[in-house]
Formats: structure tokens, sequence, C-alpha cells
């Protein structure tokens, strides 16, 4: 299914990763404790600026900031629409 949102100028469309349901020594979250991950999968990028191509492409990992993005919900899904800038690092 191709997705039908092009993010414009600089911008990025991310789709969150999962969060944690369990913790490194094997306890369980629970819902209401879970934070919000601060990763996911770029899966649009827009043309970039005049004078400021964009370095993330389509599929790569990246880190984000807590704050960063606009959640928005399509067919189904949940996705941040956030500035390059708000990007801190693709791993």
């Amino acid at each position: 299914m191709e997705l039908r949102i092009k993010p414009l100028a600089d911008r990025v469309l991310v789709e969150a990763a999962e969060a944690e349901q369990k913790t490194a020594g094997g306890i369980i979250i629970p819902d209401t404790a879970k934070e919000k991950p601060q990763r996911g999968k770029v899966v649009a990028v827009g043309n970039g600026k005049k004078d400021e191509p964009m370095t993330v492409k389509t599929g790569d990992m990246v880190l984000y900031g807590k704050y960063a993005g606009t959640e928005i919900h399509y067919e189904g899904k949940d996705y941040l629409i956030m500035k390059e800038s708000d990007i801190l690092a693709i791993i």
C-alpha cells in the first residue's frame, strides 16, 4: 500500500516505534506507565529547502526529541510530521 501523504519543504513523516512492553529485567510495563517512544522509521520525506537538501531518506531509523512533531492518525496508523531539524540522529 502506497502512502499518499507527501511532506512539504523540510518536513518528514515518521512512523513511531512501539513502546517497550517489558523492562530489561523482564518486568511488564502497564499501558499507563509506558513512555512515548523517541525513535521511529522515516516513511516520507519532503523536497527540502532551496539551499538545504534533505539528509534523511525514506527507510532511515531516527531518534527525535520527546516533544517533536505533530501527531496525525491516517488510515489506522499513527504518524508524526516534524521538521528535519527536530531529528537528533539516524540510527
